[in-house]
């Protein structure tokens, strides 16, 4: 499930939901992204995403089909917000369930590492300086790098 949207979301609400009347999940990987209030060093006041409608959900809707092909997963969950976010307001969320917990890790990270570097989301951090936009860090890139070999699922 994907969903794109400006309101704040309820990680324990989300997770519940996921895995109601389930049995066969075994583990639950959650990842939370928040705003921090400093960025290199500098303070934030203030972040605010911006995204194509349309483009995004198709983009993370595809990247969740990806994972679900490498990973026997029984549920997968991406809510990313946008527009304007404060210090400590919540940004991301995902979510996935398997049977074994390797699986559920490794999809989460997969689907991290393509959140950071490739999902239609534009960044601008404001300051006392004034606002930046944010581009991907080299870091990032060299993440997203080791998922582009096909690996063996999880069993």
């Amino acid at each position: 499930m994907i969903r794109v949207q400006q309101e704040d979301f309820d990680i324990g609400a989300e997770v519940d939901a996921l895995r109601a009347g389930r049995t066969d999940i075994g583990a639950i990987v959650t990842f939370t992204g928040t705003v921090r209030d400093t960025a290199g060093g500098e303070p934030i006041s203030e972040m605010t995403l911006e995204h194509y409608p349309g483009m995004t959900e198709k983009e993370l809707e595809r990247i969740e089909r990806e994972a679900n092909a490498r990973w026997p997963l029984q549920g997968t969950l991406i809510v990313h917000r946008y527009g304007p976010l404060q210090p400590g307001d919540n940004i991301v969320l995902v979510v996935t369930a398997s049977a074994h917990r390797q699986a559920a890790f490794e999809a989460a990270e997969f689907l991290m590492d393509f959140l950071k570097t490739n999902a239609p989301f534009w960044k601008k951090e404001a300051g006392p300086d004034g606002g930046v936009w944010v581009d991907a860090r080299d870091s990032d890139d060299d993440a997203l790098k080791r998922w582009q070999s096909p690996k063996k699922a999880a069993e």
